[in-house]
C-alpha cells in the first residue's frame, strides 16, 4: 500500500505507474473520495467539539429554561453525529478498498511493456545441450523410469496433480536438503511456517483482494492456503516494531504451495510446469528503509539463485521484468528462466522481487532507528527453488540415450551416492 500523502503529492506519477502495470483504478476518483472523507471527519470533529462544549455549559447554567434549551440542542446533535459517523465508516472502508488496488510505481529503469514479451534479457549463462539422439520430455522420462505418476495424482486431486515415486521423491528431497544447507551457510534463518493463513496476512502481503481468484480459500474460517511461503515469512512480524540493529532479517522456508492457476492453458499445463500443489524454498529479507541497501540485497538474492543453477549445471537466462508483467507491489523484479528442451526455450524457475515499503505498510512492520524514529521496513523475496520446474529441467537436460538421467554432482551426496536415475 502506498502512503496516501505520497499519492496526494504525486497523482500523475501514481496513475502512470498503475496504468503501466495494467491495473485499472482512477487516482482522481480515489483522491476525490479521500477529500470527502477528510471533510466528513472534520465536520464530525467540529460537531462533536460543539456538543462537548454545550454539555459543559449545561452543568454551569442555573436558569432552568436555558438549561433545557441546551439539553435540547445536545440531543438534536446526536442524530447528526451518528449519521456523520456512519458516512465516515463507509467512506473509510471504501477508501481502503481503493487504496489496496493502487499499484506501486516501478523503478525508473524498469522496461516499459504490456506483457512478458517486453521483458528485457540481461544475460545468458551456459549453452543449451544439443542431443545426438531424440530427447524425451520429462513426462515420458518420468513414467518410463517409474518416478512420476500423473494418472494416480489426477485420481487423488484432479488435473495438474502428480505423485513422485522412488528416486523422483528422493531427487525432490535432495534439492530441498541441498538448498536448505546452502542458505543456512549463507546466514538465512530456516523457519517452518503455517501454509494456511488468515485473510489479513494475504491482504497484507498484497495477494488479496486482487489475486484472490488464484488462491484456495477456506471461506468458513476466513483462511487461505498460501501460494508461496513469502506470505507467512512477511506476515511473521505483522504489527511489530523492530530495532534497526536487528535488520536485515534473512529468512527462508520450505513449504507446500497451492495455486488455482485460473485462466492458464496450453503447453504450460503439460506435466510439471504449472501444477496446483508443489514444494518451494522461499527467501524473504526484511530490511531498513534504504534505497542503496535494497539494491544490494536484491542483487545478493539474485546471485544466490544464479549460483544454484550454475552449480547444478543448468543453462539459464536472466530477464529484467517489464512494467506490465510486474505485480501490484513490486518495485523491480528479475526472473531467471532455465533451459527446458521439451519447450525448446527457457521457462521461469526463479523470481527475485523488491517491494520497498509496500508490504510493510499493509502489514504494519516498522523499525526504530538509533534516534528512536519509526520507519516502515523494506521487504524483498526470492524463489530459491520451485521444485517441479527444477525437476523438469534436470530430467530433460541430463537424460541419456538409454533413458537414464544423470544426477548433478552436487546432489549425489543427498541421493545416497547414486550417479544416475534408472540404474
Amino acid at each position: 500500500m502506498l502512503d496516501i500523502k505520497f499519492i496526494r503529492e504525486n497523482q500523475d506519477k501514481v496513475q502512470k505507474g498503475t496504468d503501466a502495470k495494467n491495473f485499472h483504478i482512477s487516482i482522481a476518483e480515489l483522491l476525490g473520495l479521500d477529500e470527502r472523507v477528510k471533510q466528513t471527519q472534520s465536520s464530525w470533529e467540529s460537531l462533536q467539539a460543539k456538543r462537548n462544549q454545550l454539555s459543559k455549559m449545561i452543568g454551569k447554567e442555573k436558569n432552568t429554561e436555558a438549561r433545557d434549551a441546551l439539553r435540547s440542542q445536545v440531543l438534536n446533535m446526536k442524530a447528526e453525529l451518528e449519521q456523520l459517523q456512519h458516512e465516515l465508516r463507509e467512506g473509510k472502508a471504501e477508501l481502503k478498498q481503493m487504496m489496496l488496488r493502487v499499484a506501486q510505481p516501478a523503478a525508473e529503469d524498469v522496461p516499459l511493456g504490456k506483457d512478458d514479451s517486453f521483458n528485457q534479457e540481461l544475460r545468458k549463462v551456459g549453452i543449451p545441450r544439443v542431443f545426438d539422439f531424440k530427447p524425451r520430455d520429462h513426462v515420458e522420462l518420468g513414467q518410463q523410469l517409474g518416478i512420476l505418476d500423473i494418472e494416480r495424482g489426477v485420481k487423488l486431486s484432479g488435473s495438474r496433480s502428480y505423485v513422485l515415486k522412488g528416486q523422483g521423491a528422493l531427487l525432490e528431497m535432495a534439492l530441498l536438503r541441498y538448498g536448505m544447507q546452502t542458505l543456512v551457510e549463507k546466514g538465512f534463518v530456516p523457519l517452518s511456517v503455517p501454509t494456511l493463513v488468515n485473510e489479513q496476512v494475504m491482504e497484507g502481503t498484497g495477494y488479496f483482494p486482487l489475486g484472490a481468484d488464484q488462491a484456495y480459500q477456506v471461506e468458513k474460517d476466513g483462511m487461505a492456503l498460501v501460494g508461496t511461503a513469502e506470505v507467512s515469512l512477511c506476515g511473521l512480524h505483522m504489527e511489530e516494531t523492530l530495532n534497526a540493529e536487528e535488520l536485515p532479517k534473512r529468512y527462508m522456508a520450505q513449504s507446500s504451495c497451492y495455486r488455482r492457476e485460473a485462466g492458464t492453458y496450453g503447453r504450460d499445463t503439460h506435466g510439471l510446469y504449472r501444477v496446483h500443489q508443489f514444494q518451494k524454498l522461499e527467501m524473504v529479507v526484511i530490511a531498513e528503509n534504504d534505497a542503496e541497501g535494497d539494491r544490494l540485497l536484491h542483487a545478493e538474492l539474485l546471485d544466490l539463485a544464479e549460483t544454484l543453477l550454475q552449480d547444478l549445471g543448468l543453462p539459464y537466462r536472466v530477464v529484467y521484468v517489464c512494467t506490465g508483467d510486474l505485480g501490484l507491489g513490486q518495485f523491480r523484479k528479475h526472473d531467471i528462466e532455465t533451459w527446458m528442451p521439451s519447450r525448446q526455450g527457457y521457462g521461469e524457475t526463479h523470481s527475485c522481487s523488491s517491494f520497498l515499503d509496500f508490504q510493510s505498510r499493509r502489514l504494519g512492520i516498522r523499525y526504530k532507528d538509533k534516534s528512536g524514529k519509526r520507519h516502515y521496513a523494506y521487504t524483498l523475496n526470492n524463489t530459491y527453488m520451485a521444485i517441479p520446474r527444477l525437476l523438469l529441467a534436470i530430467l530433460e537436460n541430463f537424460q541419456t540415450a538409454d533413458g537414464r538421467v544423470e544426477i548433478p554432482q552436487i546432489l549425489r551426496p543427498y541421493m545416497m551416492g547414486a550417479a544416475y536415475i534408472g540404474e
